[in-house]
């Protein structure tokens, strides 16, 4: 991208006025480096391949040219996510910048009713999850005949969840001629495949190294036993008064934590997928307002929250796999402002964090547990093991490494 289009901003990138004029009334005045080098790559009609973190403004890197090309065109638009929150977000962006554009949003979770009746009227775009989609397309609900641009979005995160037999089923009523656009935080084998069975001759844009964390997110680990995390967390929730995202390894944890952290005074909600849609996104919607100022939740939203200004991220439980790390904690430093992230370590976890310091290139610094941590709580509901205990000294970084 030569230097005049990048003091231009998104004057530069070929938009049309109008989409502009949005863009400026958005306050969104200079594009993100995905967008900066996706966004003409995609009015030109290419086929493109992005590699990003999260929270780097990929939603508006194929929205905005895709609206572009579709709003004078008999063709249609694609978008495929692999969660209900994530597809909620992208039709909600779709509709701020579109110009207009009517959006159809195919997802489960809710009746077929009001689904049915968007693509009755005739959407330009259709925002869907694989398996609401491909229900659609047995039932003979909705015809993709005329789709011309399609997009893949979190494409590593639909294969992680199985959905690859799915996607193949949509690309099989897909039209041959048509812009496919695939958008991944990794690229890992499967990816590369994918992007060479479904498109031709795809642009590769890179603006991060796969696995690169948020560079504006400060990291830090705590190694304490399990029964002393409940204690440590009302600590850190007086020392980060902000706005909190907390994960846990399972639904089920979540909602004991949500108990706790409610018992302990504080505003705070749950997302995993024993909630309902209605519920998940009553959790979602009140964490962004304020309502909440604790989200409890699950790796279903690792890359499904857009929330700005999330103060703090913690790691209750480490992620199943290295790369959940890193989606994790890029729900806070969004949009260039800072943020930090604590992850609670059991002691005999050295293996899964050197893992995640693999994939991330840097070793993440151990603190010490505070000696004096608040009362035990043992009436705390639902929270096994809430002992009076002092934290064992074991964070001698040196020694746990070895």
């Amino acid at each position: 991208m030569n230097e005049t289009n990048t003091q231009l901003g998104f004057s530069g990138l070929g938009l049309s006025a109008n989409i502009l004029e949005i863009l400026k009334r958005l306050h969104f005045t200079e594009p993100t480096p995905i967008q900066r080098q996706a966004i003409p790559i995609v009015l030109e009609g290419k086929d493109l391949v992005g590699i990003a973190q999260t929270g780097t403004g990929k939603t508006l890197a194929f929205g905005l040219p895709m609206a572009e090309r579709l709003k004078d065109s008999a063709g249609m638009g694609l978008i495929v996510l692999p969660t209900r929150e994530l597809a909620f977000q992208v039709d909600e962006a779709i509709k701020q910048v579109g110009g207009g554009l009517k959006t159809a949003l195919l997802i489960g979770g809710t009746g077929l009713g009001s689904q049915v009746r968007a693509i009755q009227n005739s959407p330009k775009i259709i925002i869907a999850t694989p398996g609401r989609l491909n229900d659609f397309i047995q039932q003979r609900l909705v015809n993709l005949s005329r789709v011309s641009i399609v997009v893949l979005d979190e494409a590593d995160r639909m294969l992680d969840m199985g959905f690859a037999p799915q996607i193949k089923k949509i690309f099989d009523h897909l039209p041959k001629v048509r812009q496919t656009l695939l958008f991944s935080a990794t690229m890992p084998p499967a990816i590369m495949r994918m992007a060479t069975t479904y498109l031709k001759l795809p642009i590769r844009v890179e603006v991060a190294p796969s696995g690169t964390p948020v560079e504006q997110v400060t990291q830090e680990i705590f190694i304490l036993p399990k029964d002393l995390r409940p204690r440590f967390i009302e600590k850190l929730l007086t020392q980060y008064p902000g706005p909190t995202l907390v994960f846990t390894r399972t639904k089920y944890g979540a909602k004991r934590l949500n108990r706790a952290i409610r018992a302990m005074g504080h505003k705070a909600a749950e997302l995993h997928s024993n909630r309902t849609l209605s519920q998940r996104r009553e959790a979602l919607d009140g964490f962004k307002t304020g309502r909440y100022r604790v989200l409890i939740a699950t790796d279903i939203a690792s890359r499904g929250i857009d929330v700005t200004g999330i103060e703090l991220v913690l790691n209750y439980d480490l992620p199943t796999n290295s790369e959940d790390y890193v989606h994790r904690i890029g729900r806070t430093a969004r949009a260039g402002a800072g943020g930090h992230a604590i992850s609670f370590v059991m002691p005999e976890q050295r293996q899964d964090v050197r893992d995640i310091e693999r994939l991330i290139k840097q070793t993440l610094r151990v603190s010490p547990v505070p000696a004096e941590l608040p009362p035990a709580r043992r009436t705390a509901p639902g929270v096994a093991g809430w002992a009076g205990r002092k934290p064992d000294n074991i964070q001698n970084a040196g020694h746990w490494r070895r």
